[in-house]
């Protein structure tokens, strides 16, 4: 039974931070390397440890809580516990219980001294305030800030919103159902199917429709870059958007939260799936949507521009039983694309591969795939321990996030299955670097981790307008990628022609870089830990710069380009 402290002597959470971490290495709730970690960011970034403890991943609202419960001598009152209706507290109004997390957890009119749970419960200015009301410090008890806060948006904001929506109840469903009718005409249909065609015939990745003051405008993005091609008139522009929540089967009555869906279209014969995701804007809504080509025989490995010695090495690491396989670089550099074409190359029939992915992009024969779903508790690390669960052969991770979802990849890697994941860092070298500062162990990465690909995305030269260099600006460039300049080869520039639209370049390929972990690789991790970044790297073909010149050999781009995506440094 919890001790009854004294409310004078309650102390706050700043004096409990200097046990809070003994605590919770003595209950085995965190590492001693964890713990270091988030010292070491909260030295760096400010804060009290106990909340960057939750938000680095480490441990949980609910531990650190017990922790705080613990050490103050308070009980911890958990959302089970709350009232089941909305006490009476004419004495505090309800701005002031919200903008101090303050939950009462009984009627506060009373003569009894009232009871209250706080995240804080020690919080001087608070004891303060309701003494001034009280005439007597009330009781606090601990609560959780997620929990509190959602019981009281509960009784104080959801509930307000409702009576105040009541009286315009009636105007906001005849508007909605003029919202129907209108995407529903002729005009809004032709016009939502000609931004479609037009983004198609472009070969667009995305369409964007974007509302403002005066206008909306659309524009569409080609090779990684943004082009206006349409302007919506403000009063038609709802009835746009309605039209694409319909086809994407989203609320057309909900403008006030995110929305996302997906929905499949057929556009000059080809085969989309769309992605679709909404926004509340200060004049409307943004729209995106992400077009994604349907034919799977772009998604084969040999369609992704490697080099035959990155492809050989690539093929071979995917026969190899488990371990994990990374593929890393910036968002929007192909990741994902390359994942769905390496587990293309297995042989599904005979595998059971499950993926975790967010959003799901793809979606393909023999693939058990589960999008996570964080508002109601399916992260990447809790679809995770499920899949173990599940006999697989082959696990892809749609990205490596936090230090929990790494750890249990590598111990899937370990327990004999193949991991396909990507990471967001620069470089190959800088994936394990990552790993590293993500809480992996060295050893566990030497033992785990097969082979990191980097890549990026560079633009394809224009065939129908692209002119050679002279003799004497080639071996210029070349020089610019630390290459010498083979004889016998042309080098071509960008000039720019209605087909590119004046930019000289057409379509995206992928520049590689792949490093394995070999035995010397394996050593300079183990020795030098995350001074790995500065060593120069085992790479099968070459680095990005050395990949994407000989990309430029072939005529395909210009170096100035390899050099704008490929010269970045972790």
């Amino acid at each position: 039974m919890q001790p009854v402290i004294e409310p004078s002597v309650v102390a706050d959470l700043t004096q409990l931070e200097p046990r809070l971490g003994e605590w919770l290495l003595a209950e085995h709730k965190l590492s001693p390397a964890d713990l270091e970690r988030a010292l070491g960011v909260q030295r760096t970034m400010g804060g009290r440890l106990g909340q960057l403890l939750v938000d680095l991943g480490l441990v949980s609202e609910a531990d650190v809580g017990a922790a705080h419960a613990h050490l103050s001598g308070l009980p911890l009152v958990r959302r089970d516990g709350f009232p089941a209706e909305k006490p009476a507290t004419t004495r505090l109004n309800a701005s002031f219980l919200l903008a101090n997390h303050l939950l009462p957890m009984g009627d506060a009119d009373g003569a009894t001294p009232p009871t209250f749970a706080a995240s804080d419960p020690g919080h001087r200015g608070l004891r303060d305030a309701l003494r001034l009301v009280f005439g007597q410090t009330p009781r606090i008890v601990f609560g959780l800030h997620s929990e509190i806060a959602d019981q009281l948006d509960e009784w104080y904001v959801r509930e307000g919103e409702g009576e105040a929506q009541a009286d315009g109840e009636y105007e906001a469903t005849e508007f909605i159902e003029h919202l129907r009718d209108m995407a529903s005409e002729a005009p809004i249909i032709q016009r939502v199917n000609q931004i479609l065609s037009q983004a198609v015939s472009a070969q667009a990745s995305d369409i964007h429709i974007e509302t403002y003051e005066d206008k909306s405008a659309v524009r569409i993005r080609v090779d990684g870059q943004l082009f206006p091609v349409d302007e919506i008139d403000n009063k038609d522009a709802p009835a746009v958007v309605s039209r694409i929540k319909i086809l994407s089967q989203l609320d057309i009555a909900e403008r006030r939260m995110p929305q996302d869906g997906r929905t499949r279209l057929r556009v000059h014969g080809r085969e989309l799936d769309v992605r679709v995701s909404t926004v509340p804007t200060m004049f409307g809504e943004s729209v995106v949507m992400r077009l994604l080509e349907k034919n799977l025989d772009l998604l084969s490995l040999d369609r992704l521009h490697f080099t035959e010695p990155t492809l050989a090495a690539m093929r071979q690491l995917l026969t190899v039983p488990h371990g994990v396989l990374l593929v890393t670089g910036p968002t929007g550099s192909g990741k994902s694309t390359t994942l769905y074409a390496s587990l293309l190359g297995l042989e599904g029939r005979n595998l059971k591969i499950l993926t975790v992915e967010d959003p799901v992009e793809y979606r393909l024969q023999w693939l058990n795939q589960v999008q996570v779903q964080p508002q109601i508790g399916l992260s990447f690390a809790q679809v995770l321990r499920s899949f173990l669960r599940q006999d697989p052969d082959v696990i892809m991770i749609g990205e490596m996030r936090d230090g929990e979802t790494a750890g249990i990849a590598v111990q899937a890697a370990l327990t004999g299955h193949l991991v396909l994941s990507t990471l967001h860092t620069n470089s190959a070298l800088g994936a394990v670097v990552r790993l590293i500062n993500m809480g992996v162990e060295p050893y566990l990465i030497t033992a785990s981790v097969i082979g990191v690909l980097a890549q990026r995305l560079v633009r394809k030269l224009c065939d129908a307008c692209k002119t050679p260099l002279s003799a004497q600006q080639a071996p210029l460039a070349m020089a610019s990628l630390g290459v010498p300049m083979e004889e016998g080869r042309t080098l071509y520039q960008a000039v720019g022609c209605p087909a590119c639209r004046g930019t000289g370049y057409r379509g995206r390929l992928a520049v590689h870089e792949l490093l394995l972990m070999t035995e010397d690789m394996k050593k300079l991790v183990l020795e030098r830990g995350s001074a790995i970044s500065r060593a120069q790297g085992r790479y099968v073909g070459g680095n990005l710069l050395q990949d994407g010149a000989t990309k430029v050999l072939q005529g395909l781009t210009t170096a100035e380009e390899v050099l704008r995506v490929a010269r970045q440094d972790d």
